[in-house]
């Protein structure tokens, strides 16, 4: 079985560590080597290319952003930015994504053993779907070991029927993981300032939540935010999961809006898409549109199902245009999208359908 080979470049020796410690108890990846800096890991790659860089932003001799544009543009490697909790470095590392790396991601934190194994698991499994967010590596991915994993009952219990007074409302609840920051952009900059509520669930670690849907709220006509717990759906309005958090779909009277809460980790992630979804198909059924764009991984794709066994009018994005097939091409196998269409093609989507409620 061919290891994924991942070079580490942070400045911290305690960080290289830690990542090397990490990366290496997973049997699937292999640290190739480290470097505590750009020029070094330059050296290193001349001798040796990766398939994964991890990559700190703040380092002496030369910074993570101008090293991760001198690759993109001159030997095109997956790189995931590996970022501290500071507001320079979370600007910085959003920054990164639209410079082509391919994920963001906290630096590990030691303060439990929960903690300690939440960090492996998210770790590993990015460091993986940068492995594969290219078409030459997509082979590895049945290579991948899984971890044991909890579905969306761990937070939220699937019920049969929910009586619910009638609304005219239309919720649209989305899904999206690696390469769902650039996807998101293009899918919330096309939608009028009319749009029926939004509700999103990205992977992105927290704090990071908060600046990507700020950015986005610059770009975009409608309103953007992180969302925060009781916060209404309303049109022309999108809110994003915050990062660490479970986000879900609540409604009272012809009210809908959400609830943000603690909980384990649901197909590896906190916040879930499955979590998201299944709240949408339990409290707004058919008065509701699911969208699942690029990922690896399955989350989402059963709740999408249970979306569209509930009534809802769904949607997934194509292999063409995801950065990782992974996401929409389970929730297609179970049959779970009435439509699947270019990320391009995905807001006339969503916006003809409100049209036939």
């Amino acid at each position: 079985m061919k290891k994924i080979r991942v070079l580490i470049v942070d400045d911290s020796a305690v960080v290289r560590n830690a990542l090397t410690e990490i990366f290496s108890s997973d049997p699937g990846i292999e640290v190739m080597g480290t470097a505590s800096d750009p020029y070094i890991a330059a050296k290193k790659i001349q001798l040796e290319v990766p398939d994964v860089i991890s990559l700190d932003i703040e380092m002496p001799r030369m910074d993570g952003l101008t090293f991760l544009k001198k690759i993109m543009s001159q030997h095109p490697i997956p790189v995931v930015v590996i970022s501290s909790l500071t507001e320079g470095g979370t600007q910085t590392a959003l920054k990164a994504l639209e410079y082509g790396a391919v994920e963001i991601i906290l630096k590990p934190q030691f303060h439990s053993k929960q903690s300690i194994e939440e960090s492996k698991i998210r770790l590993c499994d990015i460091i993986k779907a940068a492995a594969i967010s290219r078409i030459k590596r997509r082979a590895l991915i049945k290579q991948m070991t899984v971890e044991p994993k909890l579905s969306a009952d761990a937070v939220i219990s699937r019920m049969k029927s929910y009586s619910l007074p009638q609304t005219t409302d239309i919720v649209v609840s989305v899904g999206a993981s690696t390469g769902g920051t650039e996807a998101l952009r293009v899918f919330l900059e096309a939608m009028p300032i009319d749009a029926p509520g939004i509700v999103i669930v990205q992977h992105m670690p927290e704090h990071f939540t908060r600046s990507f849907a700020n950015r986005l709220n610059d770009l975009c006509k409608i309103t953007v935010k992180e969302a925060e717990d009781g916060d209404s759906v309303l049109q022309g309005k999108a809110l994003i999961a915050p990062g660490n958090k479970h986000t879900l779909l609540r409604r009272s009277g012809a009210r809908y809006y959400v609830e943000v809460k603690d909980g384990p980790l649901v197909n590896r992630h906190r916040p879930s898409v499955d979590v998201l979804f299944r709240s949408t198909a339990l409290y707004a059924g058919g008065n509701a549109i699911g969208v699942i764009m690029t990922g690896m991984g399955d989350d989402g794709a059963k709740g999408l199902l249970e979306m569209k066994e509930a009534g809802a009018r769904t949607i997934a994005q194509d292999e063409k245009s995801c950065v990782v097939f992974g996401m929409p091409k389970e929730a297609i196998k179970l049959g779970a999208a009435d439509i699947i269409v270019p990320l391009e093609q995905i807001t006339n989507q969503v916006l003809n359908l409100r049209r036939k409620f």
